[in-house]
């Protein structure tokens, strides 16, 4: 009896973080985010102009202003492309996470949720392609902040009600099985419906079901193995190993054609990607012998056929590179280089963020990063219909943060398709590398040969060798967070 009292207090803890901040992040959502009408917006290396011909006495616009406001420009194509991105936000009621009884991540969870982002984009490229959009998209209404506000409010007082006699809560038991990638037919002959099956497909992989392959309840099983508890706080060179491992991990047969790289001491070893893109693993081996549907046709993408599809022995790699672009803050020097990094459509987004406040990166206008925000709390959702709602994974309202706000720990993430895009991507990236006159030393390098011919993790304790460093043996290092400071 004693742990059951213990358990209903613990649950109404939860209850009451869950509405509170709930309230806090609510509050914290601005209504309208100003665009500048004379400079080009960038998203996830697309670029969009709003300014029309006869706009010379117009300097900006309101994103979510009435339809009217949007004649200049595309801008209707950026609020299309930008609210088809999946939107991982923090979520209540959901079963409980590994190891504990909390059953939602308000508070801590947001650098999981930017992993989720990422990932989910990375994978978007690798399904649908860069151009595909949500026909949706623009439907989505505003988030009104005062409504969500009230809302959260009138969570608080169900929140009071319900410690009275404590709820039923689902259980893994309750939770049907997670939907497979099917051998969904010919994307030329079904486009739209196969598209859609797609969009689905990937939202319910990221659901907060201990069975999804890249929830929050698998990411968090992941993150034990780091030493790392639900309600810690996570950093992006951590969450970069984390989805890697979930990546590797996840039996679909739909996933066999894509794996994940991290970087070591910020360099990518050529050898290393593209022995990732050749080598076979044992999701195909078992795959392949077993009764399990097989995996989906990629779909093309501008109507050509993709290099993966042409090489069904060549997996895509999605390559996560964890970086320090300073030491307490971001240096100046850098932000060049991020709008740079952004400006590419093979990138998937930059992890990061503000101290202790995580968000997913994805584009930039002048000195200000355009951010997707996990920080809004939202209801389990429950993908067991075939028509479950998808309007909570998408956002329609992008925010804007200053260069100079930027956290300076953050992960990057590129995609590429096969090891001819590779050798392009690197190629591209070298040129992009190139250190400035001031900073001497470029955010990350590419090295030819594999990590271990540099004998990198001969000095780690086993302990050690889950987790980034950056080490450089001719300057003076002080620990903090996941890096060592240079």
């Amino acid at each position: 009896m004693e742990n059951k009292g213990n358990d209903e207090v613990e649950k109404l803890k939860t209850k009451f973080l869950s509405a509170w901040h709930n309230v806090k992040y609510s509050w914290a959502l601005k209504p309208k985010t100003l665009f500048s009408r004379n400079s080009p917006v960038f998203l996830l290396g697309k670029c969009y102009h709003f300014k029309a011909e006869d706009d010379d006495g117009l300097t900006d616009t309101c994103y979510e202003d009435s339809d009217d406001d949007f004649v200049a420009g595309n801008v209707e194509a950026f609020r299309r492309d930008f609210a088809s991105r999946m939107w991982l936000t923090y979520r209540e009621d959901f079963p409980p996470l590994p190891g504990s009884t909390l059953t939602s991540d308000c508070g801590w969870g947001c650098m999981l949720r930017a992993g989720q982002m990422m990932l989910a984009q990375a994978l978007i490229l690798h399904f649908l392609g860069r151009d595909w959009t949500w026909p949706e998209a623009l439907n989505l209404q505003p988030l009104d902040t005062e409504t969500w506000t009230t809302t959260a409010a009138k969570r608080l007082v169900a929140s009071l009600e319900a410690s009275l006699h404590v709820s039923p809560r689902p259980s893994d038991q309750g939770l049907p099985p997670m939907p497979q990638a099917q051998a969904l037919g010919s994307a030329e002959e079904a486009d739209p419906h196969l598209k859609e099956m797609y969009h689905r497909l990937l939202v319910s992989w990221f659901v907060d079901s201990p069975l999804a392959h890249f929830g929050l309840h698998r990411l968090l099983r992941l993150g034990l193995t780091m030493g790392k508890q639900a309600g810690d706080w996570y950093g992006p060179a951590v969450v970069a190993h984390i989805l890697k491992k979930a990546v590797e991990e996840a039996m679909d047969p739909g996933l066999a054609g894509i794996t994940a790289y991290v970087s070591q001491d910020c360099t990518v070893y050529s050898a290393d990607v593209i022995d990732s893109h050749r080598t076979q693993t044992a999701r195909q081996d078992t795959a392949e012998g077993s009764d399990a549907p097989p995996p989906p046709p990629t779909p093309p993408q501008n109507n050509q056929p993709t290099s993966a599809s042409t090489q069904p022995d060549s997996r895509a790699v999605i390559i996560l590179i964890p970086v320090r672009l300073g030491g307490e803050k971001t240096n100046p020097e850098y932000f060049d280089f991020v709008k740079s990094i952004l400006s590419l459509e093979y990138c998937i987004g930059v992890i990061g963020g503000k101290p202790k406040q995580a968000c997913y990166f994805v584009g930039f206008q002048d000195d200000s990063l355009i951010y997707m925000d996990p920080h809004y709390c939202q209801s389990f959702v429950d993908v067991s219909t075939s028509d479950f709602p998808l309007q909570s994974y998408h956002c329609p309202s992008p925010k804007k943060m200053p260069f100079n706000k930027m956290d300076p720990s953050c992960t990057i993430g590129f995609y590429s398709r096969s090891v001819q895009d590779y050798e392009r991507i690197s190629q591209e990236l070298s040129k992009v590398l190139q250190p400035s006159a001031k900073e001497k030393y470029p955010a990350f390098t590419f090295m030819q040969g594999h990590g271990r011919d540099y004998d990198l993790s001969a000095s780690l304790t086993p302990e050690k060798r889950e987790w980034p460093f950056i080490r450089d043996p001719r300057r003076t290092v002080t620990t903090a967070g996941d890096f060592v400071l240079l």
